[in-house]
């Protein structure tokens, strides 16, 4: 069912040659070089995937219950943040009422 496919190595064209070859001393026209042989591509035999009820029914549960887990942490520490926020306001609510209170007594 799913079966990847393997890419082919390209076939060569012919020779490459560099135009001419310098050397100090002079000019050498390069000579004519065999081919490469290119040896056979490996096949790679790799096992298919089976898919059964089963197994889909295990994923499909093994997936429910990382985004359940996962969002109960990320639900939490929203709550976590939320109540430190509170906490923090009505402390600076207090310690403000305090300090006008201080300066009325004056």
């Amino acid at each position: 069912m799913l079966r990847p496919k393997v890419p082919t190595m390209p076939t060569p064209t012919g020779l490459v040659t560099p135009p001419f070859v310098f050397t100090p001393t002079a000019v050498v026209q390069p000579t004519a070089v065999e081919p490469l042989q290119s040896a056979p591509a490996p096949v790679a035999q790799r096992p298919t995937l089976q898919v059964t009820p089963g197994t889909a029914l295990a994923v499909i549960g093994a997936g429910t219950a990382i985004v359940l887990v996962v969002g109960t942490v990320l639900v939490s520490m929203l709550l976590a943040t939320a109540v430190t926020a509170a906490s923090v306001a009505v402390c600076a609510v207090v310690v403000r009422s305090l300090i006008a209170s201080s300066a009325k007594r004056r």
